[in-house]
Formats: structure tokens, C-alpha cells, sequence
């Protein structure tokens, strides 16, 4: 649990100093996503429940302590991005080396559009959907780019985690 906590903590603050923008690295204004990133590698090594608690966790965290937006859209967003990547794991039979950045860049493309659906139905999306369109694919690629350095972190957490579940029974 404080692998998590720890791997959570980073990525948030990575992504309100090192990427927040206007002075932060971004990709054409967009930054990366790195709540999805995680939430998606967690979701790919551990599956649909492990995701999904990860995605809420991540996502309440993100929405409480970064945005100002309504409180709760990113977490929900998260969760069911973690459940459909977990979801996805059964199905995959011979994993690649790709297979995590174009999962990573599939979920953050798909998660970023559905939380901006949610946030258009909530009345609090103020960009046109060329925009939110523009800055899912930017944060995608962003993310993808961004998925051979995290990786190996997340999975050596994933790794350290389940190993301390395994000798606790």
C-alpha cells in the first residue's frame, strides 16, 4: 500500500510542477495525463478490481488536491478506465513490448474524452470539442512517449506489492 501511495504522490506531483503548464513541459499545450498512465500500467499488470481502486484513488486524489473543477468527474473517469484495461488483460495472449504504450494512449485518449463528456454533461466544460478532441490525442502522445520511463517503476511497485500480499497470507 505505500508503494501505491508513493507512486500516486509522485505522479501528482510531477504532474502539478514539472508538466503544469503555462512554464511546464507540454506538447503543444497539452500536458500528460499521469493519473491515466498509472492507472492504466496498474490496471494491464493487475487486473480489472486493482485498476479500478486505483483509478478512484488516483483520480479523487487528483480532482482534491489539483483541480477546480467539480470534484469527482476525474476519479470516475479513472475507475472505469482501470476496469476496461483490466477487463482488456484476459484478452491478450501474447503480450509485446508496444502493448503498453498503445494501451497507455488508448485509455488516455478514450478517458480524457469521456471526462470531458461528463464534464459537458455537468455544465462545466468551457472548450469546444475540437479542443478537448485536440488535447485527448496531445495527452495520448504524450502519455505514450512517457510509458517506457514509468513502466518499469509501476511494475517493479506491482511487483513489490503483490510479493508483500503473498507473504503476509
Amino acid at each position: 500500500m505505500l508503494a501505491w501511495f508513493a507512486v500516486v504522490v509522485t505522479g501528482l506531483l510531477l504532474q502539478s510542477t514539472l508538466f503544469a503548464p503555462p512554464n511546464g513541459f507540454t506538447l503543444a499545450g497539452a500536458r500528460p495525463e499521469l493519473m491515466y498512465l498509472i492507472t492504466i500500467v496498474l490496471a494491464m499488470l493487475e487486473g480489472p478490481a486493482s485498476g479500478a481502486t486505483a483509478g478512484f484513488a488516483g483520480g479523487m486524489a487528483q480532482d482534491l488536491l489539483l483541480n477546480l473543477r467539480g470534484k469527482g468527474s476525474t476519479a470516475l473517469t479513472l475507475t472505469l478506465v482501470g476496469y476496461v484495461v483490466g477487463q482488456l488483460r484476459q484478452y491478450i495472449t501474447t503480450p509485446s513490448p508496444l502493448l503498453p504504450v498503445v494501451l497507455v494512449a488508448g485509455g488516455t485518449a478514450g478517458g480524457v474524452l469521456f471526462d470531458g463528456l461528463v464534464r459537458f454533461l455537468l455544465g462545466q466544460l468551457n472548450v469546444t470539442a475540437l479542443y478537448l478532441l485536440r488535447t485527448a490525442l496531445l495527452s495520448a502522445a504524450y502519455n505514450a512517449v512517457l510509458t517506457p520511463i514509468f513502466y518499469p517503476v509501476i511494475r517493479r511497485a506491482a511487483e513489490a506489492s503483490r510479493a508483500k500480499r503473498i507473504t503476509r497470507w
